[in-house]
């Protein structure tokens, strides 16, 4: 096939010990899943079923880059999350089989240009300029696993913790949170989904290193400078 032009390659992620990499096909996140931080940002989390909002997949940033501070903020945010990463597409999943979707699990960072997100709530704007911009999505090695078990997820910025989690604590678990989603797009092998931060979001400055851990998993590191 010809092409005006050559096309960009595929965006995708190191996989945990594996020469294979995951393809990276959309990048869905789940707002306010945890009960403290839709408290933290005004809202009533345990009334609302899960909403979602999208980061463009070339807007991933594998961990252990150092980036730039985002250009149109003076507000950068750290998100701290648990990035699940779908092997097995499809619509209307019910939530029985819905874990049977996931090919597996990463830490990653939500990373937020906080004041222009505010400003889109204000005047009833989307977020996608202060969610889906370039590198705006942390992610670590994925690990190939079914399964996860319930452990803590941790976000430290040089050092210091900000934000402790368990995951058991998600408002929708992982596969409310598929089965819901699925019945919005048809989910497809390659698409990732952020699960949602916890309290304790705030900011990040040029120069600190913020990195997620959770338990069982690489963790998602960052640089700003």
């Amino acid at each position: 096939m010809d092409y005006v032009f050559p096309p960009q390659p595929i965006p995708s992620l190191p996989v945990f010990n594996s020469a294979a990499r995951f393809p990276v096909r959309r990048i869905f996140c789940v707002g306010r899943n945890y009960a403290d931080h839709g408290i933290e940002m005004g809202g009533d989390p345990e009334k609302e079923p899960p909403f979602f909002f999208t980061k463009p997949a070339d807007a991933i940033v594998p961990s252990g880059q150092t980036i730039p501070y985002p250009s149109a903020t003076q507000d950068l945010h750290y998100e701290g999350e648990l990035v699940v990463a779908i092997g097995r597409g499809g619509a209307n999943i019910a939530a029985d089989d819905a874990l049977s979707h996931i090919w597996g699990y990463a830490a990653g960072n939500d990373l937020t240009r906080r004041d222009l997100q505010a400003e889109a709530k204000a005047t009833r704007r989307p977020w996608d300029m202060s969610k889906g911009f370039d590198q705006s999505a942390v992610v670590g090695l994925i690990h190939p696993q079914s399964a996860l078990s319930d452990g803590t997820l941790t976000l430290q910025v040089d050092g210091v913790t900000h934000q402790t989690t368990l995951l058991s604590k998600m408002i929708w678990n992982l596969a409310g949170v598929i089965a819901h989603l699925s019945r919005l797009v048809t989910l497809a092998p390659g698409d990732l989904i952020f699960t949602g931060t916890p309290a304790g979001v705030g900011p990040l400055q040029r120069g600190q290193t913020c990195t997620v851990t959770i338990d069982g998993l690489s963790p998602a590191t960052v640089t700003i400078f």
